[in-house]
């Protein structure tokens, strides 16, 4: 599992000093069903709007 996650949106709430994600879950979705071919076919559902 991965020890650190990073994240480079810098309005959202979980993201913390050295960009780093602290959320306690990141949940990640496809926009194809299940099943994804890149990176860009997928969004972050963990994101909400910090301060």
């Amino acid at each position: 599992m991965a020890q650190d996650v990073l994240c480079e949106v810098s309005n959202c709430k979980y993201n913390k000093e050295g960009k780093k994600c602290g959320a306690d879950q990141i949940f990640v979705v496809s926009h194809k069903g299940n099943k994804a071919h890149n990176s860009e076919e997928t969004d972050c559902k963990t994101f909400e709007p910090g301060m």
